[in-house]
């Protein structure tokens, strides 16, 4: 017999189905569903944790290494321009023969190395060495290079510069191609450029077929007055004085720059501290070939004569008192003081074969008379002169000789260089070239000189004058060398 609980009637049926049996039963199979779920979305979960950390730290050791690439490839990029600035101070004798360059450019270079940065580099005959050089000593940085030259290119004057620029252990390298080229002589973009002071008294005027052509330049770096205009003497164009603490001294109402007078003309037409010009190396040897007579102590210099291409010997010291004529070249030895004391007419080349350093004045090329002067181009077609026609734009080339003039000429056919030039007495006419003067002692221009340059018909270096070799960066050939 059933017994029912009269407190609580409803507990003796609690846990029974309407129809008798176990309602809970039919749930037994879902138990742990949710664990199960739960650990499958966590091992997704974890899984893609490890695939981001995974991730992130190959990321960061390639970030990391990028970082060590771009300071090893910066490194190699202020390598490039290190030796950039050493090889624009780097220039050879444009003469030089081919397979002498490399040589002197590697002198070159070993000198501009030394002077700007101190460092002293390996000796070699085939190639440049630039041993390691350190850029930042904290972070590691630092490059070495190595410049050669590549005789199997199309275009033998061409070197190559590799550079591998380091950051730690990582290695960076780069290269570049340098080509031979050539360097003008921008002193013969004044009318006249002088190394020493320069000196105006009387009625000196010095004008142009255009204000640049009367154009002045004085390096002047031993002497504090570097320009002195007295009287009524005037400079058509500007000054550029190199000696930054230089002065200029005006005296007289008429003594002008640019067509100023007084304060003005210093303050509005001369520069001081101005950069120096390049200038023109001599080489008097080159017109040597030409020679075909000689004139020596037994030669008469009296008389009227005509001389062509002819060699003064050393010591022979003439005089020519007569009305001479000079053809083809003019070929002086040292020592000599040549004279021409009569008129002399010139269609030829002046040669003195001195030293550019010389400024002794013991050897001296002296006009007293008149000047006439006559292009090669107007040398007869004959075979003496073949060749000499095509030497234009040069009247005289005579490194260490003084030269003087001190009678008028009506123009002469190119440029004027020595070691001290005077221009005295009525001396004056058109000068188609510069006046070069290679001396730091005073140029001196003195009497009623009037100097008109006048260089229309003068292209290219004057001939003589050796332009020099530099090298030129080719950037087209700028190039990351696959390690």
């Amino acid at each position: 017999m059933e017994v029912i609980d009269t407190v609580n009637p409803c507990k003796a049926l609690k846990g029974q189905s309407k129809t008798g049996g176990d309602k809970m039963t039919g749930r037994k199979y879902r138990k742990g569903a949710a664990l199960l779920l739960s650990m499958i979305v966590l091992g997704i979960l974890s899984a893609f944790a490890a695939a981001i950390y995974s991730m992130s730290t190959a990321n960061v050791q390639l970030a990391e290494n990028q970082r060590k690439a771009d300071h090893a490839r910066a490194s190699a990029e202020s390598g490039l321009e290190i030796i950039r600035l050493w090889l624009s101070c780097v220039a050879i004798p444009g003469d030089t023969p081919p397979n002498q360059r490399f040589s002197l450019i590697a002198n070159s270079f070993q000198s501009a190395v030394l002077s700007i940065s101190g460092i002293t580099l390996p000796p070699s005959s085939s190639s440049i060495t630039i041993p390691d050089i350190t850029l930042n000593s904290a972070k590691g940085q630092s490059f070495d290079a190595q410049i050669t030259p590549l005789p199997n290119l199309a275009d033998p004057n061409t070197l190559q510069v590799s550079v591998v620029g380091k950051y730690g252990s990582v290695t960076k390298p780069i290269r570049v191609n340098y080509e031979f080229g050539s360097r003008p002589h921008t002193a013969f973009n004044y009318g006249v450029a002088t190394k020493g002071p320069l000196h105006l008294s009387g009625n000196i005027e010095l004008e142009g077929a255009n204000v640049s052509v009367s154009n002045v330049y004085i390096e002047c770096l031993s002497e504090n007055e570097a320009l002195s205009i007295i009287g009524n003497s005037q400079i058509a164009g500007d000054v550029n004085i190199a000696n930054p603490l230089a002065t200029v001294n005006l005296q007289g109402g008429q003594a002008s720059i640019g067509g100023e007078t007084g304060q003005n003309a210093i303050n509005n037409h001369v520069e001081f501290g101005a950069a120096p010009p390049e200038f023109p190396t001599p080489n008097p040897g080159h017109f040597e070939s030409y020679v075909t007579d000689t004139v020596d102590s037994s030669t008469d210099t009296s008389a009227d004569t005509t001389f062509n291409n002819i060699r003064i010997v050393a010591g022979t010291n003439p005089t020519f008192t007569g009305n001479v004529t000079l053809n083809g070249v003019v070929f002086i030895e040292v020592p000599n003081v040549v004279t021409f004391a009569g008129n002399v007419t010139i269609t030829g080349i002046i040669a003195g074969d001195g030293d550019v350093e010389d400024d002794s004045a013991t050897n001296q090329i002296n006009f007293l008379g008149n000047v006439f002067s006559n292009s090669v181009r107007e040398l007869p077609a004959e075979e003496q002169f073949a060749g000499l026609q095509d030497e234009t734009g040069t009247f005289a080339i005579a490194p260490g000789f003084y030269m003087s003039f001190g009678g008028n000429f009506g123009t002469l056919n190119g440029a004027i260089a020595g070691n001290g030039i005077e221009f005295f007495g009525n001396a004056g006419g058109t000068i188609e070239g510069s006046v070069i003067n290679y001396a730091d002692t005073t140029m001196n221009l003195t009497g009623n000189s009037d100097l008109y340059f006048n260089r229309y018909n003068q292209t290219g270096t004057p001939a003589g004058f050796v332009l020099e070799i530099i090298l030129k960066y080719k950037p087209a050939s700028y190039a990351e060398v696959p390690l």
